[in-house]
């Protein structure tokens, strides 16, 4: 009768959680304790065994090809829908392969996966073929079991060595839990109370620390869901006003995702709904997010000074008035370099042709290509020959994020794409985010920008919105990112830990706090980072931001801050330059305003 009970209640009244939680997010209509009471009883009902090898929290996601496998849990889209918010997991039904195929075709069609969760239950556990599948894979691959069922399933394990997470508790809960667990979203802390078999006796099972981000709801930090209300009229009054077609926020505290929805659609027609899923053109946001991140590396391994001078990295800079410029100055954008160059206005039509060739290599956008070495032997002389004329003074340059691109791809001797998609990107297991989305991933995915009738006379869909970065063949140091809401949630968590996430370190905790921190007596700026403004009438980024906090914005609507005082990231992706550029997005304060809603909603709940 119990799990039958919990069939039923727990479904209807957790359905808000579950919709929060998938591909088409909205926020829990109903009060949040009842989810966190059964997380709590969901955390007390879960156990780790046969883990010797600390393979549970997974590592090293960059190399892991995960798959998922269900027969007959019911809950296996919950479970699922988790798991895919650490890294990309292909589901399997596995009731196909036990009816129309064979168990066989499963293991081929699994072939290509190096890691296989087998979410099992009771009833799995009364099917031979089953176990024989489980047995069979784990000589050759990773394979995890998810088992939600009685001791008695768990016992039936008893000649299975990979890890198992087991749970007593059958409700959607403890399907998000389990799959938390595995990724280190949660921590694993009960050992088994009685003895189970002649294998799992009692005072046994494996204890984990949460390493990466819980996904659940704002009780769960001490928040009343109904106080985050005000993001949803501040986000449907952005849509109403035309400040943006639409837009996602998402708000992360105490390493736990507390809030993530959607709002609109892609365009003002309507047509497709935005989705936690999609991918923004996040603009210069790519600073921080991409070449300051690549700069605090470098700096980690004793490559990069920052009180060196471009000269010693860029040979082509000494005999110009760019030699002796610090990469301090270019962080904190102190260098005196100019905001920009010329771009499209200089292109002659001899350098740019409708298709691809040898001679024209460089794909700015569809059915327009640049011509081989225009950046060489056009934009990087425009670069070096720009004039120095507010050096020592706060201007802020996109040129600055240029030539930083131009060091550090001398230092690796690798494109500064390919750096962070290696170095921090697929390893954090963040799925979207990089440059050139569109080899990765279909239009209908990212989120368009500006109606470019003037100078590429095309939507912008995949293609960077910026044009310094368009021409640079999309990939650029101040530009040029292309990411979704949980990436970057994902790589901020990271800083917000001063440098760790997943049990791994990415940048050392002295280099996080230097490159955050106030640099200069001239400006409010770090290392590359924005940061609050000391100016209190500038609100910036929001009212009640704390003087420690740190992030950028980006031209094309978007925004990230982290608040180390309030263990807090907050994510405002839009695309407001659709289908042209708007000022209103900014002159209605809405990235600062929903800011302000989670600042209050913290301080009622203190």
């Amino acid at each position: 009768m119990r799990k039958n009970k919990w069939r039923l209640i727990p479904s209807i009244v957790l359905t808000g959680f579950i919709l929060f939680n998938s591909a088409c997010a909205q926020n829990p209509p109903f009060t949040g304790m009842a989810y966190v009471n059964e997380e709590r009883l969901a955390e007390k009902a879960t156990y780790l065994l046969n883990n010797a090898n600390y393979i549970i929290p997974l590592q090293n996601l960059e190399q892991a090809k995960v798959a998922s496998v269900h027969f007959s849990n019911m809950y296996a889209r919950e479970f699922d829908s988790l798991a895919n918010k650490y890294t990309k997991v292909d589901p399997f039904n596995g009731n196909i392969y036990t009816g129309v195929k064979s168990l066989d075709d499963l293991s081929a069609d699994l072939k290509f996966y190096n890691t296989i969760i087998v979410q099992l239950n009771d009833a799995d556990m009364n099917n031979p073929l089953i176990t024989g599948f489980i047995n069979t894979n784990q000589k050759l691959k990773n394979v995890i079991i998810a088992l939600f069922g009685s001791p008695a399933s768990l016992a039936r394990l008893q000649n299975t060595a990979v890890p198992i997470v087991w749970c007593q508790r059958i409700s959607p809960v403890t399907a998000f839990y389990s799959a938390q667990a595995i990724f280190g979203g949660v921590a694993v802390t009960q050992k088994l109370g009685v003895n189970i078999s002649t294998l799992y006796k009692k005072g046994m099972g494996f204890v984990t620390t949460k390493t990466r981000l819980q996904y659940t709801v704002p009780e769960e930090v001490g928040i009343r869901t109904v106080n985050l209300d005000g993001i949803d009229r501040i986000a449907h009054e952005a849509m109403q006003e035309r400040a943006t077609p639409g837009c996602v926020v998402l708000v992360a505290k105490d390493g736990k995702v507390i809030f993530n929805k959607a709002y609109g659609y892609h365009t003002y027609n309507n047509d497709i709904p935005d989705k936690l899923t999609d991918i923004f053109d996040v603009a210069s946001m790519t600073k921080i997010s991409a070449t300051t991140m690549e700069a605090m590396q470098l700096t980690d391994q004793g490559k990069l000074n920052v009180d060196s001078t471009l000269g010693t990295y860029l040979p082509q800079t000494r005999k110009t008035n760019k030699n002796d410029l610090t990469i301090r100055e270019v962080l904190e954008h102190q260098a005196g370099l100019i905001p920009d160059i010329p771009t499209f206005d200089k292109i002659k039509p001899t350098d740019h042709s409708t298709d691809s060739s040898a001679m024209f290599p460089t794909k700015v956008n569809e059915n327009y290509f640049l011509r081989k070495d225009y950046f060489k032997e056009v934009m990087w002389p425009d670069m070096l020959n720009s004039p120095v004329r507010t050096r020592g003074q706060y201007v802020y340059s996109d040129l600055s994020m240029c030539f930083m691109q131009q060091v550090e791809e001398t230092i690796t001797a690798m494109p500064e794409n390919v750096y962070v998609q290696q170095q921090f990107y697929a390893p954090l297991g963040m799925q979207t985010a990089g440059f050139l989305p569109l080899y990765r991933f279909t239009p209908d995915r990212i989120i368009p920008t500006e109606d470019d009738k003037k100078d590429r006379h095309a939507l912008l869909d995949g293609y960077v919105h910026d044009p310094t970065a368009a021409l640079m063949g999309g990939v650029a140091g101040h530009a040029g990112l292309f990411a979704s809401a949980n990436d970057l949630a994902i790589l901020y968590q990271m800083m917000l830990n001063r440098g760790t996430y997943g049990g791994a370190l990415y940048i050392k905790p002295e280099t996080v706090d230097k490159f955050t921190a106030k640099q200069s007596p001239v400006s409010r700026r770090g290392l590359g980072f924005d940061r609050w403004d000391p100016m209190l009438d500038h609100h910036y980024p929001s009212k009640l931001a704390s003087d420690q906090s740190y992030g950028h914005t980006g031209f094309t609507g978007t925004c990230v801050w982290v608040d180390p005082k309030y263990n807090l990231v907050y994510i405002f992706l839009s695309n407001r330059v659709n289908p042209s550029v708007s000022s209103k997005l900014s002159s209605l304060n809405i990235r600062p305003r929903i800011q302000d809603v989670v600042y209050e909603a913290i301080q009622k709940g203190m």
